[in-house]
């Protein structure tokens, strides 16, 4: 296999991938936050009749391009979670890793559940994704990051390319030597990122899409150019996209359509073969 996108359950298209075939898994499953995830994509035309005002007080009025949502409610979240994290393990090389992405609802049930699965021992970090965007809350202190466990299959033995680390600079850069100033820091488990812009390139208009560069240090540090790697909550491919520029194999695994088409766009001239599975 080379690169391959799969489009159907991924617990029917799991079991069907060789045993200890990828050296590293990340995933973003959704978090069963109870409510409906959705993502619109507008654009503003002028009309003097529009809804909305913009400079020297000029009307303009919005149209919607495209309308992405997903249900994010389970009855039973870590029943639904724990056959396909079995099968993660099975299909993981021997030295690979699995990054599980959720956020500060669940993520104390699904280490418990990962801890099950993997061992204690096989957790390596929980890493956190500090952002900066969005609205306050004035009754609780807002939520702006999610978490990340790294489980390693064998805690012993795994791939950490230190020197594949993106530095970042110094806070306080006066305060040590001009050469680490310019070479700059490695980062800690709290990773300052910035979400995927509304209004940049990268973004796709889908719910819940991550940035490139998340998935871009993931994959340098933790697999080797030629590896593979997985993704069966792919959604808009970031994953795919973050592997192919740092020269990795990969696999996606999504089961919806609206998806695979961005995915399929996304990717443009080398885009992968996309394989239609039949559910149970």
């Amino acid at each position: 296999m080379k690169h391959r996108i799969y489009l159907g359950d991924n617990i029917d298209i799991l079991p069907k991938l060789p045993e200890r075939y990828f050296r590293l898994i990340y995933i973003d499953p959704p978090f069963n936050t109870g409510r409906q995830q959705k993502r619109k994509r507008l654009r503003t035309v002028r009309d003097e009749n529009g809804d909305r005002t913009g400079f020297q007080g000029k009307r303009f009025r919005s149209e919607v391009l495209s309308e992405h949502f997903f249900e994010d409610e389970f009855d039973d979240y870590l029943a639904f979670l724990r056959p396909r994290l079995e099968q993660a393990k099975r299909v993981l090389t021997n030295d690979g890793s699995l990054f599980f992405h959720i956020d500060f609802r669940e993520v104390h049930y699904c280490k418990v559940l990962l801890d099950s699965i993997f061992g204690r021992e096989s957790f390596v970090n929980e890493i956190i994704w500090a952002y900066d965007y969005g609205a306050r809350s004035k009754t609780r202190w807002s939520a702006k990051h999610d978490n990340i466990l790294w489980y390693a299959k064998n805690p012993k033995n795994y791939i950490f390319n230190f020197e594949a680390i993106d530095r970042i600079p110094y806070m306080a850069p006066k305060l040590v030597t001009p050469e680490k100033a310019a070479r700059g820091k490695t980062p800690t488990d709290v990773w300052w990122l910035t979400i995927v812009s509304p209004t940049g390139k990268e973004k796709t208009g889908y719910p819940t899409q991550k940035p490139l560069k998340l998935l871009e240090r993931i994959i340098a540090v933790h697999s080797n150019k030629g590896d593979h790697i997985l993704d069966f909550f792919a959604g808009t491919g970031t994953t795919g996209v973050a592997a192919d520029n740092l020269g990795r194999y990969f696999t996606l695994i999504d089961n919806s359509p609206i998806a695979a088409n961005v995915m399929r766009k996304r990717f443009g001239l080398f885009a992968p073969e996309v394989i239609t599975c039949a559910t149970k």
